[in-house]
């Protein structure tokens, strides 16, 4: 193992007896450890990275006592929590960078039970990358990393509920095991709309997210308490209400029985995920109705004890409306689609038109009727992150130093509209979490 001229590993954690070696040599050790083809040696190196970047003060962590906080005294910033689809390290390194610059603490990434599939980043490969980005812009403190929209498949349930039940297990240990800190659970795909009260309505949605809660409580580390999401409304349907939010709330808690029980709940105002897309390929406006978000996350707070109330579907909408979140009292704000789009724009045109050869070559049966091909296109090029995964990594250095240069412009713009600008400090004091050395197959 090459890692080992850098590291000694015969104590735990390891210790690193070449510092300034390994940050010169960590861009092709990672790429090493990400596409090497043998399972078992694969993971070992990537557990080998991330326990080198926690030995170097790069912690993952809970954000927990961060939401606690926030629930007893809102401080008027909102989370963002980004969603890293392609060209993760990179995109990662500007993130890193743009917290530095606004000395930023509070802020999430994360990655979708979808997600997983079709970018082809399994989650012990998702927090290496993560990990080993901070480490190599010398950030240091505590990393949030979540699990997003971990789903009960409607069509998958109906069919088998255990099986499906039993994958989300699987998958949520899989997380844990990565550790990934952050999980939100979302059964709302289940809401039975035809029912005649909100709680009955909702009761699939709290019983099955209670159940969850509880194997995820079973299965935490010690010293590590997990900050778990809900959901009510699903993302793209119609706009969340109290008395859909009560009625959850109160049936998780009586389900659930313990403490702590959520600590956020994301609701449905207004947006879709990756934005409508139109005939010719632009985003229609989205209303977001940031009234209703005010109202509910206030309700989380002052009846429930939450942080506040969760924001999908935010990364299309203009730069203005971003400031209106902490005004609304919005704990946590979801972005993915707006990252990607800047990828694709900074890409020459010959290089895109690449990707898109690929795309109708390999996913032309998604074009369905009535699609135009710039519908088709926008909707479908997530899915070439994965299917392309060597393609992407080995872009010019200097094609992805200039694509990286416009993310980090495009996370420093967030993190101050969102608020997240100089909460290091307070992220720090709040969340100290242990460091928990993991046995290397070595």
């Amino acid at each position: 193992m090459r890692l080992r001229k850098f590291v000694d590993f015969s104590p735990t954690p390891p210790r690193v007896k070449d510092p300034e070696g390994l940050l010169l040599e960590l861009d092709g050790l990672l790429r090493e450890a990400v596409f090497e083809p043998d399972a078992g040696r694969k993971q070992a190196l990537l557990l080998a990275l991330k326990e080198v970047a926690k030995a170097q003060g790069v912690v993952p962590a809970s954000i927990q006592p961060l939401y606690e906080a926030m629930a007893r005294d809102y401080p008027g910033f909102s989370v963002p929590a980004m969603n890293l689809r392609g060209l993760t390290y990179e995109a990662a390194r500007a993130a890193f960078r743009a917290a530095l610059a606004a000395q930023a603490g509070a802020f999430i990434f994360e990655i979708a039970r979808s997600e997983i599939g079709y970018t082809a980043q399994r989650p012990l490969e998702y927090s290496t990358v993560i990990l080993c980005a901070a480490l190599r812009e010398g950030y240091r403190g505590p990393v949030f990393i979540q699990a997003d929209h971990f789903q009960f498949v409607r069509r998958h349930y109906e069919a088998d509920p255990e099986a499906e039940t039993s994958y989300l297990k699987r998958l949520i240990q899989e997380a844990l095991e990565a550790e990934f800190y952050q999980i939100d659970i979302d059964a709302s795909t289940l809401v039975d709309l035809s029912r005649a009260s909100p709680e009955e309505q909702q009761r699939p949605n709290y019983t099955l997210t209670a159940q969850m809660a509880a194997f995820i409580r079973s299965l935490q580390p010690r010293g590590i308490t997990v900050c778990i999401g809900g959901e009510i409304g699903e993302i793209g349907g119609r706009n969340s209400t109290a008395e859909e939010l009560r009625a959850f709330l109160r049936g998780f808690n009586q389900v659930f029985g313990g403490r702590p029980g959520l600590s956020k709940l994301s609701i449905q105002t207004g947006t879709t995920h990756g934005g409508v897309v139109l005939p010719d390929g632009s985003l229609a406006q989205v209303q977001i109705d940031f009234k209703t978000l005010q109202e509910l996350s206030e309700i989380a707070r002052r009846e429930f004890g939450l942080s506040g109330c969760v924001q999908h579907g935010a990364s299309t909408l203009p730069e203005e409306a971003f400031s209106l979140f902490p005004q609304a009292g919005a704990s946590e704000v979801h972005l993915a689609t707006g990252f990607q789009n800047i990828i694709y724009e900074a890409l020459p045109q010959e290089l895109r038109q690449e990707v898109y050869g690929f795309i109708k070559e390999h996913f032309g049966k998604e074009w369905t009727q009535g699609m135009t091909e710039e519908q088709f296109l926008y909707k479908t090029r997530k899915k070439a992150f994965g299917a392309m995964k060597q393609w992407w990594w080995g872009l010019p250095e200097e094609l992805k130093a200039e694509i990286a240069r416009k993310l980090q412009a495009r996370f420093a713009l967030l993190y101050d509209r969102l608020g997240v600008a100089g909460t290091a400090q307070m992220v720090r004091e709040l969340v100290r979490p242990p460091l928990l050395p993991r046995r290397l197959p070595l």
